[in-house]
């Protein structure tokens, strides 16, 4: 490998480092965001209210005379949407740095490219975000593409690791294709599957409990509204396709829609942790898949406690945000046992 091609992937290793953490940042303070109330803070997209700076109340009311502007909420979309903004220029000079190495072999080419793709997505639901009025699913796909973003991230980050350490230590100085790992039986890539669709499916349930402002439509734990099945309307609680507005803000749903969209978030983490337990249990002695199946598990027993004192508590924000970050942390630990289960461990 020539030595400029080596300090380019030392670039990138970094930039993509500082991507993964920028992206942690840019969810929490979308939270943030969704949590003041500001998410409507800006009524139009890109611009607040056609500037890209928060203007004053005269061209605001100017602008959008039926949206009287509230420059607190106004300042903190707008600075939403700046480190968002930061961060897709991040992925571009990812995937212009990677342009010269999209051949060779071992490098994640197609893993930036998805990665490019993924965050155009993102900055288009984000227009759709605000344009919708927080309409629901479009909420709650922003923040799955959000956390796919840190994931594509991250996989790209451990991939040019690998492709340096190998460098370092193949003297013929080539970028290696990383040793796939190979399942003993079918069954085990099965549960690994199983394992990261209990997670996402967990994930997508907590954006739709936020995104239709379900927190605390239980009270008390572990029943709900003293009531260990309570009244629920699931069919509107999860109707899809609905029709809501003109404006999504503090959520159009009923009250026993509310509390089945939090009852079914409930039982998809007790699903989601009974799955983590079978992945850790198989793997418990596997050295660095049973370490990083450890954090996951941590991970997993920490955001349940915050999902109780949450309740019990009735959703303080800094308990919320703290709630987020635990999504966070649960994602990138999944994505490290996976990283083991892939390029780490491959023998049984």
């Amino acid at each position: 490998m020539p030595h400029s091609t080596e300090r380019r992937l030392q670039w990138l290793k970094y930039i993509t480092l500082a991507g993964t953490a920028l992206t942690a940042l840019v969810i929490l303070v979308g939270a943030w965001t969704r949590l003041v109330d500001a998410g409507l803070g800006c009524p139009d997209w890109p611009g607040c209210y056609g500037r890209l700076l928060v203007p004053d109340n005269e061209h605001a009311a100017l602008r959008h005379p039926d949206v009287p502007l509230e420059p607190f909420k106004a300042w903190v979309e707008m600075a939403h949407r700046y480190v968002a903004s930061f961060l897709g220029l991040i992925v571009l000079s990812v995937v212009a740095l990677g342009w010269s190495l999209r051949k060779s072999s071992g490098y994640p080419w197609k893993v930036s490219l998805a990665l490019l793709v993924v965050i155009l997505l993102q900055g288009a639901f984000g227009a759709f975000t605000v344009t919708l009025k927080l309409w629901p699913q479009v909420v709650t796909l922003h923040l799955l593409g959000g956390l796919s973003v840190l994931t594509l991230f991250f996989w790209v980050h451990m991939r040019i690791r690998l492709s340096l350490t190998r460098h370092l230590t193949t003297p013929s100085n080539a970028i290696s294709s990383p040793k796939s790992y190979v399942s003993p039986t079918s069954s085990m890539n099965l549960l690994w599957v199983i394992g990261v669709s209990a997670l996402i499916l967990q994930l997508a349930l907590g954006g739709w409990v936020t995104s239709n402002y379900s927190g605390i439509a239980c009270q008390g734990f572990p029943t709900c509204n003293t009531q260990w099945w309570p009244e629920m309307d699931i069919s509107e609680g999860f109707h899809l396709t609905q029709t809501v507005g003109p404006n999504y803000l503090h959520g159009q749903l009923h009250a026993d829609a509310r509390t089945a969209i939090h009852m079914m978030h409930r039982l998809g983490a007790l699903l989601l942790g009974i799955v983590l337990l079978v992945l850790w249990w198989r793997y418990r002695t596997t050295v660095s898949v049973g370490r990083a199946l450890t954090l996951v598990v941590m991970a997993y027993v920490i955001q349940v406690i915050l999902g109780v004192a949450n309740v019990l508590l009735w959703l303080p924000l800094w308990l919320a945000l703290l709630h987020t970050a635990g999504a966070v942390a649960l994602t990138i630990s999944m994505g490290w046992a996976v990283w083991c289960w892939r390029y780490q461990d491959n023998t049984d």
